[in-house]
């Protein structure tokens, strides 16, 4: 890999426990790239990095970073005062943002890449699954830990390269992308985009860079993208028109991933039978944090751990988990940022009907500042004015509080935080 005419031969990562950096960083390593990285604390990603031979430092300081980098990679979640992008500047090394790599990658690859609010990365996982088991061998960069793989990375040999594409700030914009498959297209990340119009007009642009000769993969029909398809060159390909495949993983917006990943797949494998799709869909284990099953809590509740951070998420993994109890659905939900939870108040008011009692986690910060006009209280506020009972506790007051479901009842951490430790304290 090259930067500014020369070669990559080694690369600090700043924020490389970070889902989609630490598989950024995998790459870069199955390239011959010597990686060495720091991150805030331990987690289950550090530590599939090490077992790699990814040298990980826990704690983020000047002198972590070494003289002789060929370049800075930084997560989004890293700002320009932070003391090692300091220390960078200062050996004068160049700075590339974790999109800005990825870009790099797909410039010389037949890129698929997979976008949306909701649903990417699951989808991403079950396209990269299709395309090795049909002996593709897809070079792949998935936003969790995919368990079919055992990692965020799949190291490939041809020159497929399947990347989950993120709309924050626009990043997704770095990426080539010959085939682009869009899941959904709601308002998020509302501390960049002003409503949902201006996220639509991150996926047109996106859209317009897909070559006349490549393929749109999505659901045609859906309100907030068919607007979007209007007059474009590359060729439409609605997904809802797949046959139901039958997966393991439960509710019905995993049936619509799977279909998604089978049009994409069936685009770059032209004479594959369904049966095949069929049978890598039926054996698709799914992702860390997605509707993921965690085992039995010492009282016997049956103990689940879910990524979901948008309303529409909550909603449509809630219901699927009312069907799973004859007893209590007890939800621990952690926040994501202050600026979501308030601007999208009203949808978490009324996300969590299904659920008989919902516990609140102080609000995950990440990059913002606590500015007075949001909170975890507030939120647990208005979803008992929604007639479900909500409590705002810290993450200690939480677990001790699911300790307390027995069998036949349900209990779920949910949210883009670290919620899911109360999770693993649980059935530990």
């Amino acid at each position: 890999m090259q930067l500014n005419g020369k070669e990559i031969q080694k690369a600090y990562f700043i924020g490389i426990g970070g889902i989609g950096m630490s598989g950024l960083a995998q790459l870069m390593l199955d390239q011959g790239v010597a990686v060495i990285g720091s991150d805030r604390e331990e987690s289950p990603v550090t530590e599939l990095l090490e077992k790699k031979g990814i040298t990980v430092l826990i704690g983020q300081k000047a002198e972590n970073v070494p003289e002789d980098a060929d370049v800075i990679v930084y997560s989004e979640a890293v700002w320009s005062d932070n003391p090692e992008r300091v220390e960078a500047k200062r050996y004068e090394i160049p700075e590339l943002s974790y999109f800005g790599v990825l870009g790099l990658v797909s410039e010389t690859k037949k890129t698929i890449a997979v976008s949306g609010t909701n649903g990417k990365t699951t989808t991403t996982g079950m396209l990269a699954r299709i395309l090795r088991d049909a002996h593709a061998s897809p070079t792949a960069v998935v936003g969790s830990i995919v368990k079919d793989f055992e990692s965020n990375y799949l190291s490939g040999t041809s020159d497929l390269f399947v990347v989950e594409a993120c709309e924050y700030k626009r990043d997704f914009l770095t990426l080539d992308p010959s085939i682009l498959v869009i899941t959904n297209i709601e308002w998020d990340h509302t501390d960049y985009y002003r409503d949902l119009a201006d996220v639509q007009s991150a996926f047109a642009t996106l859209i317009a860079k897909v070559p006349a000769d490549g393929a749109i993969v999505t659901d045609a029909m859906h309100p907030n993208i068919a607007p979007l398809l209007v007059g474009i060159a590359p060729r439409i390909v609605d997904y809802t028109l797949e046959p139901a495949y039958t997966v393991k993983l439960p509710g019905e917006f995993n049936i619509m991933n799977a279909q998604a990943a089978a049009a994409a797949a069936k685009l770059i494998l032209t004479d594959t039978e369904p049966l095949v799709l069929q049978e890598s869909l039926g054996a698709f284990s799914g992702t860390w944090r997605r509707f993921e099953y965690k085992g039995k809590s010492a009282k016997g509740a049956d103990v689940y751990d879910d990524y979901a951070h948008h309303p529409t998420a909550v909603v449509k993994t809630l219901a699927e988990l009312k069907k799973r109890t004859y007893g209590k659905l007890t939800v621990a939900f952690h926040p994501h940022l202050y600026s979501r939870t308030r601007d999208l108040l009203d949808d978490f008011a009324t996300a969590f009907a299904s659920a008989d009692q919902v516990y609140i986690a102080p609000i995950y910060a990440a990059r913002e500042v606590d500015d007075g006009t949001i909170s975890s209280a507030i939120l647990a506020e208005r979803i008992k004015e929604n007639g479900t009972l909500a409590e705002a506790l810290t993450f200690e007051e939480i677990e001790n509080r699911l300790k307390e479901a027995g069998k036949g009842d349900v209990v779920v951490t949910m949210g883009a935080g670290d919620i899911y430790k109360v999770a693993d304290a649980l059935v530990g």
